[in-house]
């Protein structure tokens, strides 16, 4: 295999390790744990996975005698920096415990376990990509496991390779998966346990017992370099305003941190826009407002920072997104059938009411059409593919020409789209990541050994050195709740939001207006592997001021 040279120095970095998974290890139970909200309702559907402890990994006295397993390890959903060294720590930690056990890698997500489609992991093969990005080791994919033959199907196949344990290495629909298929195997007495590990560059994988979730740290820093890079063009040229798309579906935390590294001069946070039940015309009108201030000032160029899924967080439009879900889910053959955009317009169109009718069939065509894509696995609508940025550089256009026309702006305005997705989710790792991954990797090897299920892998306390590290593991029961899916209510893990009290979000607002008429850009640069642990082992601002004092 070709490796550049980065590739080989990163080949051969060791990640660092709490202490207390360096040596002699023991394991602590906490108190019984209950679920977010729905309390009853979750304890019902999971009574074998409900009310578990939460576990910690301290240095022991004694070493321990585990058995051998044969463990399977899935990447599941959409890829992120890491991944690679969570099935690295894996493979050394469970080597660590019993030098019998093996790992089988399943391919391409979920379905690979059904479809009994795998690979032994070997040293020879893990260590081709140990600390790279991607997912390419086994690959990835978004099947999504929900009913009892595919579930039977698994326990099938995981008994023809002897294999005890299953790692899922995933977001939150993902680990909701791990915890479905944990309680099943229980309540069937299949002696398979599942354990979850906790994956998506959005950021919303988090609680008290997850501070981050892995690839957050490379994908931010990696959208950070562009933008760095974009708003230094800005501000040579002179004459453009990008409207830049970030990643994060159901929460803006991409966007928020990304502001703190680059500051830019708007940055519109989804959270905001609802609690202040704000339409697409006034987020239109902010933006404007800047642009012709900063006119005044002689700039007519700046940034403006989007969340993917903004326009889930209007009101009207979250509103009119939720009964297309329900029209599209069951309609679905109705739909399939017709021939042309304008038809499925009009079907559907035909179905809504009131508010709902009104904001569709305001809508430009071609968002309309958006709006109307096919599903992903999980009933959501594919925010991706709705080109936001398109539609506010052009509705800022066209207010900003009504008010020159009225004498209300005397600038000039341009604008550039931009969508910054797959250039974050297959970056090298950085340092914080690699060494965060591995940790998981290796304490998800403990959660098996001592004969865990229905868990997530943990690590705490992220932002002292990796020395100090607190690993152990979750019930993942303890972070779901009820969700509707498909017009369905259905147990899910709780998605993190902004937190619009927290310190994050309160340094961006207390900074708005002034990044918003001057340009205050900082350009972070690339990740940095190499150099000062202040520089190369720096984890994102999110994480250090949620964590300050």
């Amino acid at each position: 295999m070709l490796k550049s040279p980065l590739q080989v120095a990163r080949g051969s970095y060791n990640p660092k390790m709490p202490k207390s998974l360096k040596g002699k290890v023991k394991i602590v139970e906490g108190n019984k744990t209950q679920s977010v909200a729905d309390q009853a309702d979750i304890e019902k559907i999971f009574p074998n996975t409900y009310g578990m402890p939460v576990i910690s990994f301290e240095e022991g006295t004694e070493q321990k005698k585990y058995p051998a397993y044969n463990v399977g390890v899935i990447l599941s959903g959409g890829q992120a920096p890491g991944g690679h060294n969570v099935i690295s720590g894996m493979f050394d930690g469970l080597k660590s415990c019993n030098k019998e056990n093996s790992l089988y890698g399943f391919l391409g997500g979920p379905s690979g376990m059904v479809d009994n489609q795998y690979i032994e992991l070997t040293s020879e093969i893990v260590d081709e990509y140990r600390n790279t990005g991607g997912f390419d080791i086994i690959g990835s994919g978004r099947t999504k496991l929900e009913e009892t033959e595919q579930f039977d199907k698994v326990i099938e196949n995981c008994k023809a390779l002897g294999i005890k344990a299953i790692v899922i290495i995933g977001g939150d629909d993902s680990n909701t998966n791990a915890c479905v298929l944990a309680e099943y195997f229980a309540s069937k007495k299949a002696g398979i346990q599942v354990i979850g590990v906790p994956k998506t560059i959005d950021g919303d994988l988090k609680n008290e017992v997850v501070e981050t979730s892995f690839g957050f740290d490379t994908a931010c820093k990696t959208y950070s370099e562009l933008i760095g890079n974009i708003q230094r063009d800005a501000n040579s040229a002179k004459k453009y305003y990008h409207f830049i798309k970030l990643m994060g579906r159901s929460a803006s935390h991409i966007g928020l941190e990304c502001a703190l590294q680059t500051q830019p001069n708007i940055t519109i946070i989804s959270e905001e826009v609802e609690k202040k039940g704000m339409t697409l015309d006034e987020i239109v009108s902010d933006i404007a407002d800047v642009v012709v201030r900063r006119a005044e000032k002689g700039l007519n160029f700046g940034t403006v920072l989007i969340p993917e899924g903004l326009v889930e967080f209007i009101p009207a439009m979250k509103k009119l997104i939720s009964e297309l879900n329900d029209i599209l889910a069951k309609y679905e053959s109705e739909v399939a059938v017709l021939e042309s955009n304008r038809d499925r317009r009009d079907f559907v169109a035909s179905k809504l009411a009131g508010e709902s009718a009104e904001v569709f069939t305001s809508l430009p065509n071609n968002f309309a059409n958006q709006l109307m894509l096919d599903r992903d696995p999980h009933g959501n609508v594919q925010v991706s593919a709705i080109e936001t940025e398109k539609l506010l550089v052009d509705m800022v256009k066209a207010k900003l020409k009504k008010m020159k026309k009225n004498g209300e702006f005397e600038g000039a305005f341009a604008g550039q789209g931009h969508f910054f997705g797959y250039e974050g989710r297959c970056a090298i790792p950085s340092n914080f990541d690699a060494d965060y991954c591995y940790t998981l990797g290796y304490t998800a090897s403990l959660l098996i050994s001592e004969g865990k299920t229905g868990y997530m892998a943990s690590v705490k306390n992220l932002t002292k050195p990796a020395d100090e590290w607190l690993p152990g593991g979750a019930p993942i029961t303890m972070m779901m709740n009820l969700e509707k899916r498909h017009g369905v209510m259905k147990p899910v893990i709780q998605k993190a939001l902004v937190d619009l009290e927290g310190k994050p979000y309160k340094t961006l607002l207390e900074n708005r207006e002034k990044w918003a008429l001057n340009s205050c850009y900082l350009y972070p640069g690339p990740i940095q592997y190499f150099g000062p642990s202040s520089v190369s082992d720096l984890t994102t601002h999110t994480l250090q001021l949620e964590q300050s004092k």
